[in-house]
């Protein structure tokens, strides 16, 4: 056996990808503590997801849908009702295995809550639960030939041939999260707070990089919050807030030349009133965790040994295929809307008091050199009308999308992490019943292609073929094929790259079709 030296690369790769909806349907009474129900204004939902569980390719994911809407109350004002759907939905994965990394993304389709009297509320949604299945694997590649036997006057009897690859080598899978804890102060010009009848929070602009042992992120912490006023004649209130962050995830084995793929989430948002100085409440306590799902990369270039011949003794080699990552793009990508919604319902619309979106991707497709992306906008806009009786109301309108990123050689088969996110919208009355929304959204990718190389795995020795030696020529004159290399010509006919560069004195090891060379073959015993 020839000794090999090896090289171990972690790799990560994506196994299975599986959707699917789930229909979550239920009634709801209004307690007895609340008022009747008269025209529902706002209406969210989150889900909560319970640990996993996977067995026999199979993941039985459990969780709740968590809604909450505010309505208007037949006797004017507002208030807020909540509650929990549970759900559980078992999910065929073929191939899954126990060590496998698994992980749900979610995404809610459609909410509706519909009054069905003025003390029941129907709740409708559907959620769309993507399962992504990935494996943490080495592969090992030889680098490098260990001792030879037989070696004379430090001249190597096997020939040794390398190629360079470049590889996008894992380092880091984990999760880890970010806890921002704020406060907000009331303007002076706002009544205190009696009552928290509704909140919004989101990330926006989120950006993450790693640092030498930490992952750096930064952003906007955005806020929304509609409250009740103290005193009988305060209306209902609003506050809107962005805090910017920035803070540091401790994260062993980060390095700042890694190349992210790190997707931030929140996972919890709270809201709550609080005294200031003078007992007042005039101040919101801000509780927020962000989830950080980190996937490192670092790009290396390895020089593998391709192919192995001796001309002092056979050489039986064994290749096999392995499968490197190859980074073909990391971009972070800007696509604007400009789209004109109409509020008109009824009443005159008279300020706009909230907007809000969600992003939504529809399609993402590989095609000739490009990355094609198309989804919609989920915009909700809360406003003034001029009618009393129905004085706060909201619209929700989707506006598509399309953009296509340039990325070289993308195929079918490529691999990308694509993270959305929101660095603006502004919503602003044009006239009449009509706003104009202006929205950027960011579309953050690392794209990778999985490439295929046929490797030496291992080697055997064996003597040497006299038989098949003697029936090469010494000495023949060859003329260069289209694509002969002086390696492929020196294996063939039994000699070495320097022995043919020597005797036809070439400078160097490139050829070309038509060449005439001298080629002597080479006999060195063991």
């Amino acid at each position: 056996m020839l000794e090999l030296v090896k090289q171990n690369i972690h790799m990560n790769r994506w196994k299975n990808q599986v959707s699917t909806q789930v229909t979550l349907d239920d009634d709801f009474i209004v307690p007895d503590t609340m008022s009747d129900i008269a025209q529902v204004i706002l209406d969210a939902a989150e889900i909560q997801l319970e640990p996993l569980k996977s067995q026999n390719e199979r993941v039985v994911i459990r969780g709740k849908l968590d809604f909450h809407v505010l309505y208007r109350k037949e006797e004017g004002g507002l208030q807020t009702l909540g509650g929990l759907i549970p759900f559980e939905e078992t999910v065929n994965v073929p191939g899954l295995e126990e060590k496998d990394y698994v992980g749900v993304s979610w995404q809610i389709e459609d909410l509706n809550a519909d009054i069905i009297n003025s003390r029941k509320l129907s709740i409708k949604g559907i959620v769309t639960l993507e399962v992504k299945v990935e494996a943490l694997f080495d592969t090992e590649t030889a680098v490098e030939l260990g001792a030879v036997e037989d070696e004379e006057d430090g001249i190597p009897q096997v020939e040794t041939l390398k190629r360079t690859i470049d590889v996008a080598a894992i380092v880091l899978r984990r999760k880890d999260t970010h806890r921002l804890k704020e406060e907000i102060t009331l303007s002076g010009t706002k009544p205190a707070i009696d009552k928290i009848l509704w909140s919004e929070m989101r990330l926006c602009g989120v950006t993450t990089r790693p640092l030498d042992g930490k992952i750096h992120l930064e952003g906007n912490l955005m806020v929304f919050v509609i409250y009740e006023g103290e005193g009988e004649s305060a209306m209902v209130q609003w506050v809107e807030e962005a805090i910017p962050f920035s803070g540091e995830v401790e994260m062993q084995g980060a390095v700042e030349e890694m190349i992210p793929a790190i997707s931030a989430r929140l996972i919890h948002k709270g809201v709550e009133g609080k005294p200031d100085y003078d007992g007042e409440m005039r101040e919101l306590d801000v509780d927020a965790v962000i989830e950080l799902d980190i996937r490192l990369y670092e790009e290396q270039q390895l020089d593998i040994l391709s192919d192995i011949y001796a001309t002092n003794r056979e050489l039986e080699v064994d290749m096999g295929e392995a499968c490197f990552d190859h980074i073909l793009t990391r971009n972070t990508g800007k696509c604007k809307i400009a789209e004109k919604v109409s509020v008109g319902s009824g009443a005159r619309a008279l300020q706009i008091c909230h907007s809000s979106g969600v992003v939504k991707l529809d399609e993402v497709e590989a095609k000739e050199n490009t990355l094609v992306m198309d989804g919609a906008l989920e915009v909700r806009i809360l406003y003034l009308t001029d009618d009393d009786s129905r004085p706060v109301q909201s619209v929700t309108e989707l506006l598509p999308f399309h953009y296509e990123a340039e990325v070289p050689d993308i195929r079918e088969d490529s691999v990308w992490y694509l993270e959305t996110d929101m660095e603006q919208l502004t919503a602003a009355m044009v006239g009449g019943d009509t706003v104009e929304v202006k929205a950027v959204i960011l579309l953050d990718m690392l794209v990778l292609q999985p490439v295929r190389q046929m490797v030496i795995k291992q080697a055997e020795t064996a003597p040497l073929d006299t038989k098949k030696l003697q029936q090469l020529p010494g000495i023949v004159g060859y003329l260069v094929q289209e694509g002969d290399t002086l390696w492929e010509i020196a294996k063939k006919f039994h000699t070495t790259v320097e022995n043919i560069m020597t005797t036809n004195s070439l400078a160097s090891d490139s050829v070309r079709p038509g060449d005439c060379l001298i080629l002597v073959k080479e006999i060195v015993r063991a």
